[in-house]
């Protein structure tokens, strides 16, 4: 459902109660505490899908802390997040990246994006996980020829290597995950890392051990990547080399580089919020930061005994989203209901 949301062309001006920027799975759950509290909102998101971090970089991976859900992968649950929403009719302006935030009038906030769109809100609310994120690329000659094509920082469809070579470089979580998920289906799985100690939880460390033993995986340890092999595109081999500088040659379809994300608050940090550490600091009662009128939540708000769980983001986009009504409606009392008695449109 997620890939088939309505996207408002960009440019022009639209006024609205509440600008979400970020449509990562706490920015979806904020759309549906506005529309609970009747407030109209527009959603900024710099990738051209909704999801942030669930859709881009794990989209088939198990989340196992959501209440209600044993289990769910990271996509169904984003799905199930805009299902919730649509009843709220959104609006979404995907694939750009808001730049500026500027007084407007009477207490009202002016939201630009990259692509010329301008959105007049009452409030804004900041879910934009960490803020902008890219991959830490490792740097190999002619690196650029090969992305998106046969070298990858993500996996988001698991079939997409199946019956491949694929090597795999990088010591931490998502190396290790991947390299256990992938060999159920890759015609071979290479493990490149500097040093035998694996940055990843024990179990999924001692997991990789064992296949390793069984001959399921190969481990090429300690060598660190050294080179790319291949034409158009597409790979034949990757070189890698341990520290003294002994080189070989890994055949391989696909390599998958696991080094982290460098995180980045962009135009965020100039907007003149209390910012610590790379995050926004919030009032825990309201979210409200220092800015009148401007609200963070989930990932890139900050507190005293802050806990970074998916869950707790929800629980803060309901206050936040209270905390915001008397802004759009002043003087107007808020009669709290349960959803079982308010109900939603359409049900």
């Amino acid at each position: 459902m997620s890939s088939q949301l309505p996207t408002i062309a960009p440019g022009g001006v639209h006024r609205t109660d509440v600008c979400i920027i970020g449509a990562g799975p706490v920015g979806l759950f904020a759309i549906f505490e506005c529309g609970m509290l009747k407030l109209d909102c527009h959603v900024v998101d710099a990738l051209d899908m909704v999801g942030g971090q669930c859709t881009a970089l794990y989209p088939e991976k198990p989340i196992y802390d959501i209440p209600g859900y044993p289990q769910v992968e990271a996509a169904t649950l984003i799905d199930r997040l805009a299902e919730q929403a649509a009843p709220f009719n959104p609006n979404y302006h995907l694939g750009q990246q808001v730049t500026t935030l500027t007084p407007g009038a009477d207490g009202r906030w002016l939201v630009g994006t990259d692509k010329g769109t301008t959105i007049d809100c009452r409030a804004v609310l900041v879910a934009a996980g960490c803020g902008a994120f890219g991959p830490n690329k490792p740097p190999l000659d002619g690196l650029d020829a090969y992305e998106g094509k046969s070298v990858h920082y993500l996996v988001r469809r698991r079939q997409d290597f199946a019956g491949k070579r694929v090597v795999i470089a990088g010591g931490g979580d998502s190396a290790v995950d991947w390299a256990i998920s992938l060999s159920e289906v890759a015609e071979r799985v290479m493990v490149v890392h500097r040093r035998p100690k694996f940055r990843a939880a024990p179990e999924s460390a001692a997991r990789l051990d064992q296949l390793a033993k069984d001959g399921v995986i190969d481990m090429v340890v300690p060598y660190q990547l050294a080179g790319l092999e291949g034409a158009d595109g597409q790979l034949t081999g990757v070189t890698v080399a341990t520290l003294d500088g002994q080189e070989k040659t890994l055949p391989a379809d696909a390599l998958l580089a696991f080094f982290g994300l460098a995180m980045d608050l962009g135009p965020i940090a100039s907007w003149g919020l209390n910012v610590e550490h790379h995050h926004v600091a919030v009032n825990p009662a309201t979210m409200a930061t220092n800015v009148p009128g401007v609200f963070a939540i989930g990932d890139i708000a900050t507190y005293p005994g802050k806990v970074k769980l998916i869950l707790c983001g929800f629980a803060e986009a309901a206050m936040a989203v209270h905390a915001i009504h008397p802004l759009v409606h002043p003087g107007e009392a808020l009669h709290f209901e349960y959803s079982t008695s308010r109900g939603v449109p359409g049900a």
